[in-house]
């Protein structure tokens, strides 16, 4: 039995656990953060995280939002199920049964990293119909470019062998080498941050999780079908990411003019958990030129450190 994040003991102290509910759903049971009152704002985490990362941001959300957070399959406290459904398909089917289950229809939807390619995997499948949906350093692009089928087959390879899980979580739960990975992001959060990265990253469950996901991840359909996105799309871009090339965004912009990007000086990969509050502003002004449910109108001189190109 592969090794799981216990919430008993690993979810004891969890960063906002009163909003904290278990769902089953999809065939999996969901470990899922629901806050605050107002319109539904959807957030999707990246890849070997969870809902710990939205742990500032998601409070000041809920002033004005009624906030969804889940972990993602394998990913924190949601089961993990098998290698084929951690595809990007695979992960967005998976959570739209979820939103079905606890009817939540965002009105806005903002996804971090892998979790923003999640986010308009959704929409662009009719699954949900948000005013708009914000990239976080969004993963939009595959991985290494030209050589993504290396990097995918290194991943399937990898992520067969049993041990292998098992030996990075050994590795990566050490905090040095936790707040070293984190560091290489181009973002400095807080300890309190690292120790909770530290703590998933112990466990085989979660590692084999984000391995899954670079193994059965194939960003090129995304791309294809982002022409046909109806939903306004905001690439909101942390200037310092050195996980994510912020050049990145105008490359997804080619695909899709009428995007916007906002650019977060000094921030890198994690930057709504280094900023929260530059972050909650972003989206407070965009609820502000939402309507309460189909399509807006939003000006790129609504967003703060925005730029049409």
């Amino acid at each position: 039995m592969v090794d799981r994040p216990s919430w008993e003991h690993d979810g004891r102290d969890w960063p906002n656990r009163d909003a904290s509910r278990f769902v089953t759903a999809g065939g999996l049971r969901w470990h899922v953060q629901v806050m605050g009152d107002g319109p539904v704002l959807l957030l999707v985490h990246g890849t070997a995280a969870a809902t710990h990362s939205w742990r500032d941001l998601m409070p000041i959300l809920a002033t004005r939002f009624r906030v969804v957070a889940p972990d993602l399959p394998g990913h924190g406290f949601t089961d993990l199920p098998a290698q084929a459904r951690l595809s990007l398909p695979g992960m967005a089917g998976a959570l739209a049964a979820l939103l079905h289950a606890i009817d939540a229809r965002p009105v806005l939807a903002a996804g971090h990293s892998a979790g923003a390619a999640v986010v308009l995997r959704l929409a662009l499948d009719n699954r949900i119909a948000p005013a708009v949906i914000v990239s976080l350093n969004g993963a939009l692009l595959p991985l290494g470019e030209k050589h993504a089928a290396f990097f995918t087959r290194a991943a399937r390879m990898l992520v067969g062998l049993p041990f292998v899980p098992s030996l990075f979580a050994w590795r990566a739960s050490n905090r040095a080498v936790a707040e070293r990975l984190l560091r290489d992001t181009g973002s400095r959060i807080d300890a309190r941050g690292v120790d909770l990265y530290a703590r998933l990253f112990r466990h085989a469950s979660h590692v084999s999780a984000a391995l899954g996901m670079m193994a059965n991840w194939d960003l090129l359909p995304l791309l294809q079908d982002l022409p046909r996105l109806k939903t306004r799309l905001v690439l909101a871009v942390g200037a310092n990411d050195r996980s994510i090339p912020p050049a990145q965004a105008e490359r997804v912009r080619s695909r899709l003019p009428t995007a916007e990007i906002a650019s977060f000086p000094g921030l890198g990969h994690l930057a709504h958990e280094e900023k929260p509050r530059e972050v909650a502003e972003l989206l407070f002004r965009l609820l502000a030129v939402a309507p309460a449910n189909g399509m807006g109108s939003l000006s790129v001189s609504d967003l703060p450190y925005s730029r049409a190109g």
